[in-house]
């Protein structure tokens, strides 16, 4: 007897939401996925993911609503299971959403790791966290230039960030910056995609994770899987390193997928302890012990690099910060804003009389945002919106604290200085010490 295929609703945020569906739900005749919801990511909404991804169960594509839709999908089109596939939000949040789901009658899912994490023929070493702002992409650069001068043939493959033409995004490489022009990407693709190319080791992202694995394991020792927001690996790691931030303390265990990576880590670095307070730092390394009594730990400091950093002093500044750590990340500062205090400045504006377009959105949305500016940019209007903003803003000097150079994307019309920082660890163990010892073993 024929059964009736389970209507499926994925709740995502352009990244683990179309991985769950490649994984366990595109040539899975018992269920019919019938519409994605999108949050987190400006535009992402009301596009589709085309019918060259999504299969042949599929000739239509499936289209993509905003979550604020949700509760009238599920009515309007009988979903049976709403599946949650995104990361970085507390636990309360989840259950808040689960709560709301089965009230409508659906079923509420999460998929696992053995059903989401694909095998490779290489070595894989996972880099996540426990929220998004850890340091996770500078431990990441920093295990690929270990491995590299281990003799090791290194590619790094990136969480998924597809904001632009998901079909073009399938597989994406990128080894230079006319790469990055190629591929015309956001301010926030190139915060992740530009360091790896600066150090000489290629990077892959996109839309399908299985064709990018295959493609990266044709010219790799071993992959480094560099983990976006708290989410989880997609592929099966033999390594998990995991990144906690002891400015954030007892996040590692009440967010979601981060507990899940603190749970599962061979590896904790509990990272800008050089910045933390020792009670918020014991109260991280007591939450790791507590779960995960075996892990080894690591720790770490971010010290700042300023270039002209004399230029600070007595100026009124103006800092701009990386976007994701600011949003759903969650934090009030980041290098920008301990570079203007080290350094002297006069005053730190508000940028909120300035604020134009899409920016005045971001911030209604996240009102908690302090006296800084988060550099979003996920597509042409907003980096429009970023630049007005900048350029308008009353202020001798802007402080720039994002992972890239913004003078190279943005026309700034004022002067600026640039803040950056690595991982350095304090003490033993190291990093390296743990990747020679992997590499020996392997």
């Amino acid at each position: 007897m024929k059964t009736e295929r389970k209507r499926i609703l994925i709740m995502g945020a352009a990244g683990r939401d179309f991985h769950t569906f490649n994984t366990s739900f595109r040539n899975n005749p018992s269920y019919d996925v019938v519409a994605f919801t999108a949050t987190q990511i400006p535009g992402i909404e009301k596009k589709f993911y085309p019918p060259s991804l999504s299969g042949v169960l599929y000739p239509s594509g499936i289209p993509i609503h905003p979550e604020s839709e949700l509760l009238n999908i599920i009515r309007e089109e009988h979903i049976d299971v709403v599946v949650f596939a995104y990361s970085d939000v507390s636990h309360e949040y989840v259950m808040h959403k689960a709560s709301s789901v089965t009230a409508s009658g659906a079923d509420f899912w999460l998929i696992g790791t053995n059903a989401s994490m694909i095998p490779s023929s290489k070595k894989i070493i996972s880099i996540c966290a426990t929220r998004t702002g850890c340091g996770k992409s500078q431990t990441s650069r920093k295990v690929a230039q270990i491995l590299k001068s281990c003799g090791k043939k290194v590619v790094a493959v990136r969480h998924a960030m597809p904001y632009g033409n998901l079909e073009k995004q399938k597989v994406q490489r990128y080894a230079s910056i006319e790469d990055l022009k190629k591929h015309d990407c956001t301010i926030e693709e190139m915060e992740e995609y530009e360091p790896y190319t600066a150090i000489g080791i290629p990077i892959y992202a996109g839309v399908d994770y299985e064709a990018i694995l295959r493609e990266a394991e044709k010219e790799a020792d071993i992959i480094i899987w560099d983990g976006g927001n708290n989410d989880f690996s997609f592929y099966l790691p033999d390594l998990e390193i995991v990144v906690a931030d002891p400015h954030r303390p007892g996040d590692e265990l009440n967010y979601y997928p981060g507990e899940v990576n603190l749970r599962r880590a061979d590896v904790v670095i509990i990272n800008k302890i050089d910045t933390a307070d020792y009670e918020k730092i014991q109260i991280v390394r007591k939450n790791i012990s507590h779960i995960n009594p075996t892990a080894t730990v690591i720790e770490a400091a971010s010290p700042l690099y300023v270039d002209q950093y004399q230029d600070i002093l007595n100026k009124k500044v103006l800092v701009v910060e990386d976007g994701p750590t600011l949003t759903h990340g969650g934090m009030k500062y980041g290098a920008g804003i301990l570079a203007a205090q080290r350094y002297g400045a006069k005053e730190i504006i508000d940028p909120r009389p300035w604020l134009v377009g899409s920016l005045k959105e971001t911030f209604e949305k996240y009102p908690g945002i302090g006296h800084l500016l988060p550099a979003m940019g996920y597509g042409k209007t907003q980096m429009e919106d970023l630049q007005e903003t900048i350029n308008a803003a009353d202020c001798d000097l802007v402080i720039i604290g994002t992972p890239i150079d913004l003078t190279r994307i943005i026309q700034i019309n004022k002067p600026s200085v640039r803040v950056s920082y690595e991982l350095q660890e304090i003490g033993d163990p190291t990093l390296t010490t743990v990747l020679k010892t992997f590499i020996e073993k392997t």
